[in-house]
């Protein structure tokens, strides 16, 4: 009997158990775990690491990244070798990334596979140097070809319209280097400014050097160097103080970034950086809105600025 009474009472009180557990249940409590958000993935492209605004390019694509949670980029250099770089996009493509930011060494042999990203339904953004065509997604970088005009009219403006010049060219088979060269002729069409020397440096320090080395032996009369790129520009101020001769040039170089064109400008060492935005933040801003079916523009145009000692302390002036 008293084994019966004991096993009613069990199953009553497992009864009123069960009971409270689904009102427990169906009671109010914390909101469900969010949904994780999908992750992306990004491949990126450098052409190469060798120069310091590249170097700064993938910073800015770095830093904006972080500030995305559902955000992963894979970072490849290119080691400024094209084949690589063209490995690069079809390794990415193999890999089923979400979108491609490519920062070209050449346009031509960099237009095929980024063509065939796209017919594989990966987005491509652009970065600094185009490929030919209109097989990509978007596009973003400075005018070269307007910054180079910019350098032209200021050198004009400087010398009067006359003077010797030497142009340092970055790598010509870029769209970079010949808008940079284009511009600066139209800068300076019509001027008495007279180019004596011209080479490709292909934007390395180094070889701007030995260009400028071969410039000093052949003319006694330089008055200003425009070079496509700050370090280039550099490398010809090394070059003419071993020769003795810094102080008779003006040298003129493209970049402006803060610890290296500008901080030359500061020195004294320059008269003039132009400024050539990375781009890295507003790729990886147009990445996002890619990712999420937004319509970005198939072209985006940075802003540039011109320092000099004169306008160091205002942050430069805006290129028109």
């Amino acid at each position: 009997m008293r084994t019966t009474s004991r096993r009613i009472c069990q199953a009553l009180l497992l009864g009123s158990m069960a009971s409270l557990a689904g009102i427990a249940n169906t009671a109010p409590d914390a909101p469900p775990p969010a949904p994780a958000k999908t992750p992306f993935t990004i491949g990126m492209s450098q052409c190469n690491l060798g120069e310091p605004w590249r170097v700064q390019m993938n910073a800015d694509v770095k830093a904006a990244a972080e500030r995305q949670p559902e955000l992963k980029v894979v970072f490849k250099d290119a080691q400024n070798d094209t084949l690589r770089q063209r490995a690069h996009v079809e390794e990415f493509v193999g890999a089923g990334v979400n979108l491609i930011i490519i920062s070209p060494k050449e346009a031509q042999p960099l237009t095929e596979p980024v063509a065939k990203a796209m017919k594989a339904g990966i987005p491509v953004i652009v970065l600094d140097r185009a490929v030919l065509g209109d097989q990509y997604t978007c596009f973003i970088g400075a005018d070269n070809r307007k910054i180079g005009k910019a350098a032209g009219e200021w050198v004009v403006k400087k010398f009067g319209g006359k003077g010797k010049v030497v142009e340092l060219k970055g790598l010509m088979t870029s769209t970079p280097g010949q808008d940079r060269n284009a511009g600066f002729r139209e800068g300076i069409a019509g001027s008495g400014l007279e180019i004596l020397f011209e080479a490709d440096m292909k934007w390395l320090e180094p070889d701007a050097r030995k260009e400028m080395e071969s410039a000093l032996a052949r003319f006694d009369k330089i008055d200003v160097v425009y070079a496509h790129n700050d370090p280039g520009a550099h490398g010809a101020y090394l070059a003419a103080k071993a020769a003795g001769r810094e102080k008779e040039i003006c040298f003129v170089g493209i970049d402006a970034l803060p610890q290296e064109g500008v901080a030359y400008v500061a020195q004294g060492l320059l008269s003039a950086t132009f400024q050539y935005p990375t781009g890295g933040a507003e790729a990886i801003d147009t990445a996002m809105k890619i990712l999420k079916g937004e319509t970005v523009p198939k072209k985006i145009v940075l802003g540039s600025r011109v320092f000099t000692r004169d306008n160091l302390v205002k942050g430069g002036d805006l290129i028109n």
